[in-house]
């Protein structure tokens, strides 16, 4: 694997966009059966004192857009990183860092 200058810190960039996509995919929709299981903590009674929690959290339509705009700006972050860790790292020259960064 190349690079790693950085001790390849730009995955967890995609690690993070990937987790505000799943945001965003269950924006306030119902929790599985399998998910409520996982809260083990919560009982019967506390879904009928928080019904709420039977789904995921609701954002706004604005937090949503602007989640959005934060996975271009992070993606983009990822890809500048990567290519500058392997222009440090010797695996690209100065050219071919230029070529992919575009």
């Amino acid at each position: 694997m190349s690079g790693g200058h950085w001790d390849y810190i730009q995955y967890r960039l995609n690690d993070i966009v990937d987790d505000i996509k799943s945001e965003i995919d269950r924006n306030g929709k119902p929790k599985t059966k399998e998910e409520l299981k996982e809260e083990y903590w919560r009982d019967e009674d506390w879904y009928s004192k928080y019904p709420e929690d039977l789904n995921y959290y609701k954002y706004p339509e604005e937090v949503i857009a602007e989640f959005k705009i934060a996975i271009e700006v992070i993606s983009k972050a990822e890809k500048y990183i990567h290519r500058i860790d392997w222009l440090l790292s010797g695996d690209d020259s100065e050219e071919t860092f230029l070529e992919k960064i575009k």
